[in-house]
């Protein structure tokens, strides 16, 4: 049996993919850095093998999967090259494995993680469905009819698969170190439109996803009636959010739906993957069924409780994301305090959103900012933390050793928020409240 052995297997993407080649019955090891990662969790749960780098973990007979995150030159893939072993990029392998399936790609500058996991649920609450969602979650089942997977525009990796269906949550310039501005980012997703081999379900007020031209139907989901399929009578309640939802073909009402979510985006999200499912005429109230038990996706408004205080971990790392994350809170907890903790991820990020980045955060009635957190890529710049700082008025500096600070927020929603180590900030403080 083929060993496969993954570079850089803590990596979102990889540790999914990793979970998912085990679950086939494939043997299945890996290497990455040694300090913890939360994805790792999940591997190690399932039994798979993470080993520190090492050269001497390659060896004759085994197909490395390298992780995007590392060049050829990184001693291990060079070690595989050497040898003459197979050798597959993560995003190359992963276009040719879902070829298998029925295959809906979730892509989308923001939200893609939370609408892949929406998306695989609700999916299996009818029809088998294996998926890989960038939270480091991935399920192989057998005798699947679906795949479900989040595709990364970074570096135009996505245009190495060729989906069925493509769900484009919306377009926004992000990953300043690749992309050069919004119509580089566009073109990328104009190129991926390109691919898909049966319908683009598209956020209908998004003016970039407007521009996208494709062979295939573009069904376009939102508020208003003039999308292709639409939510009405929006309603929250302690249960979450219900909404009617419609067809504009032949003004069609599919249903009424309830999401245990709360913020608009959720509902959007919803609705993007009801329309999915409308379209591959899957059972509708196993449907519903499945959205009302969604629980949501790792580092997605996760929530812990310490007395009055709601912790709120989340994987927001861009203005937009944090307008989201903070709408979510002060919908579902209307009387408290809205705390952001944030720590920017990447220099060149923080940089180019300088002023989005304070815009996002002053909508918080009060802001603590860590240290940037670099990336493998970017392990420095020319800014700063205290160039945001001095963006928002109301601001503190907080670090793992001055969290205690927090405790004065006694009915607060504190929202620890970035794509670094954040959770440390926030384990500090858990720490703090036992002491």
């Amino acid at each position: 049996m083929t060993l496969f052995h993954f570079v850089g297997i803590k990596g979102a993407g990889m540790s999914s993919l990793a979970q998912i080649m085990h679950d086939m019955g494939h043997n299945v090891q890996g290497s990455d850095i040694e300090n913890t990662v939360f994805t790792e969790y999940a591997i190690r749960n399932k039994g798979i093998k993470i080993l520190p780098f090492d050269t001497n973990n390659i060896k004759e007979g085994m197909t490395v999967i390298a992780g995007n995150a590392f060049p050829d030159s990184h001693p291990e893939i060079a070690k595989a090259y050497d040898l003459g072993l197979e050798v597959h990029r993560y995003h190359i392998f992963l276009g040719e494995f879902m070829s298998q399936y029925t295959s809906v790609a979730v892509t989308g500058a923001h939200g893609k993680t939370s609408t892949t996991g929406l998306l695989s649920h609700v999916m299996n609450g009818d029809q088998k469905t294996s998926f890989l969602i960038g939270d480091g979650t991935g399920m192989g089942l057998p005798d699947s009819s679906y795949f479900a997977f989040e595709a990364c525009e970074y570096r135009r990796h996505f245009l190495s698969y060729f989906p069925d269906y493509a769900i484009m949550t919306n377009i926004d310039f992000d990953h300043p170190d690749y992309f050069k501005d919004l119509d580089d980012v566009t073109n990328a997703f104009q190129e991926m439109a390109k691919n898909v081999k049966k319908g683009i379900i598209a956020w209908g007020n998004d003016e970039e996803l407007k521009k996208i031209k494709a062979d295939v139907p573009i069904y376009y989901y939102g508020f208003e009636d003039n999308n292709d399929i639409f939510a009405k009578d929006i309603k929250t309640s302690s249960k979450g959010t219900t909404f009617d939802v419609y067809f504009k073909s032949g003004n069609t009402f599919i249903g009424t739906f309830t999401t245990p979510m709360y913020g608009d985006h959720h509902v959007l999200n919803a609705l993007a993957v009801i329309a999915v499912c409308y379209l591959e005429k899957l059972d509708i109230d196993n449907i519903k069924e499945a959205l009302l038990t969604f629980g949501g996706v790792k580092r997605r408004f996760s929530e812990s409780f310490y007395d009055n205080q709601i912790l709120i971990d989340d994987y927001a790392h861009h203005p937009r994301e944090i307008n989201a994350t903070i709408e979510s809170a002060r919908k579902k907890y209307p009387e408290k305090e809205v705390v952001a903790v944030f720590q920017p991820h990447t220099f060149s990020r923080t940089e180019t959103f300088l002023n989005e980045f304070a815009v996002s955060l002053s909508q918080a009635d009060k802001v603590y900012l860590c240290d940037i957190f670099g990336s493998i890529r970017e392990q420095q710049g020319e800014l700063t933390i205290h160039d945001l700082k001095t963006l928002i008025p109301n601001s503190d500096l907080i670090s793992e050793e001055t969290v205690s600070q927090l405790k004065k927020h006694e009915n607060g929603v504190i929202l620890f928020m970035g794509a670094g180590d954040i959770q440390k900030v926030q384990k500090a403080y858990v720490q703090s409240l036992g002491e």
